[in-house]
C-alpha cells in the first residue's frame, strides 16, 4: 500500500482511505504531499458503473462517497483552522522556514484582502499545497470564525463533489487504464480554478503598466 498513490489508496483502503486522506490533506500539515485531486477523481471512477472493470477490485459506494467526502473536507478545514489559531504563531513565525514561515502568513493576508474570503477559500481548495496551508493560516491571522466556516463548507462541497463527479461521469466512458486520463483531467481542473486569479493578476499588471 502506498499512501501517496491514489490508485493504491482506493484499492487497499477503500472509502475509509479516501475520507482519511481528504481530512488529512485539508486539516493536518502532514497532508501536503497527499494526492487530493487525483484521489477524488479515481474515487469517483471507482464509484461509477464501470469502476470495477477499470480499476480491478476497487469499487466504492457512490451514495456514501458523495455524502461523506464533503464532510471529511469540511471537518478537515475546521481542524486546520483550530490548529493554526492555537499553535500556528510559533510554527509560522520563522523567517527562514522552507514551508512554514512568516511570508506565508503575509501572503495569505494579501490573498484574502485581494480576492475576498469567499473566492480565496473556494479557489484554494483546487490548488495543491495551498488547500493544506490556507486553513491553518486563516487561524493564524484570526479570520472571523463564522466567515471561515461558511466558505469552508462551500469550498469543501464544491471541490469534492466536482472532482468526484468528473470521475464518476468519465468512469463510464473511459477505455483502458485510467492513469493516462489522470494528469490531463487534474491539470484542467487546476487551470480552470486558477483562471480567475490569472485574470486578476493580468488586470493588476495592466494597471501598473499604465501608471508607469
Amino acid at each position: 500500500m502506498n499512501l501517496f498513490d491514489a490508485h493504491s489508496i482506493v484499492s487497499d483502503l477503500g472509502l475509509f482511505g479516501v475520507l482519511a486522506i481528504v481530512f488529512a490533506e485539508t486539516g493536518l500539515l502532514i497532508g501536503l504531499a497527499f494526492p487530493g485531486d487525483s484521489l477524488l477523481f479515481i474515487a469517483g471512477v471507482a464509484a461509477s458503473g464501470s469502476g470495477a472493470a477499470i480499476l480491478g477490485d476497487a469499487h466504492l459506494s457512490a451514495p456514501l462517497l458523495f455524502a461523506l467526502t464533503p464532510l471529511a473536507a469540511i471537518i478537515g478545514g475546521e481542524v486546520g483552522y483550530v490548529i493554526g489559531n492555537k499553535y500556528g504563531r510559533g510554527l509560522f513565525d520563522r523567517p527562514d522556514g522552507r514551508v512554514f514561515n512568516h511570508q506565508k502568513v503575509l501572503a495569505t493576508e494579501k490573498w484574502l484582502r485581494k480576492y475576498g474570503t469567499g473566492k480565496a477559500l473556494v479557489l484554494a481548495r483546487f490548488v495543491p499545497f495551498v488547500r493544506t496551508l490556507i486553513n491553518p493560516m486563516c487561524g493564524v491571522i484570526g479570520l472571523d470564525k463564522k466567515q471561515f466556516r461558511l466558505w469552508n463548507i462551500v469550498g469543501g462541497v464544491i471541490w469534492t463533489e466536482l472532482v468526484l463527479g468528473l470521475g464518476f461521469i468519465l468512469g463510464d466512458v473511459l477505455k483502458g487504464s485510467v492513469d493516462k486520463y489522470l494528469l490531463p483531467v487534474i491539470g484542467l481542473i487546476i487551470a480552470i480554478s486558477l483562471f480567475p486569479v490569472v485574470i486578476e493578476l493580468f488586470k493588476e499588471w495592466q494597471s501598473k503598466r499604465y501608471k508607469d
